[in-house]
């Protein structure tokens, strides 16, 4: 199963600062279908990144909570690595075509 990589971060950068979060509330939060949602967090599961588990007093059953296991934690730092520096590379490319529309002004 193969997803976005920008996608992956965000699902895992949100599983961890919101472990309750529901799928319906990720799919909202990320501007994604509920189905693509689950999808991701499936593959994620079955790549031993992400495990979810019931709450056991919830009244509503079907409520997860998701937690990074330690590869998923590694995973995620190597994740935020490569996406910080091509956002650095697109922020300096970006300079430079600021100043160079400055520069025809």
């Amino acid at each position: 199963m193969i997803f976005p990589t920008e996608t992956k971060l965000r699902i895992m950068r949100l599983i961890e600062s919101q472990p309750e979060v529901s799928q319906r509330e990720l799919a909202k939060e990320l501007g994604v279908s509920l189905g693509k949602v689950n999808y991701c967090l499936k593959a994620l599961v079955e790549k031993g990144l992400v495990k979810a588990g019931n709450f056991q007093r919830s009244p509503n059953k079907g409520a997860y909570i998701y937690c990074l296991t330690p590869t998923g934690v590694q995973e995620k730092l190597s994740l935020t690595q490569e996406f910080l520096r091509h956002k650095v590379r697109e922020y300096e490319r970006i300079q430079v075509e600021i100043e160079q529309l400055r520069a025809e002004l």
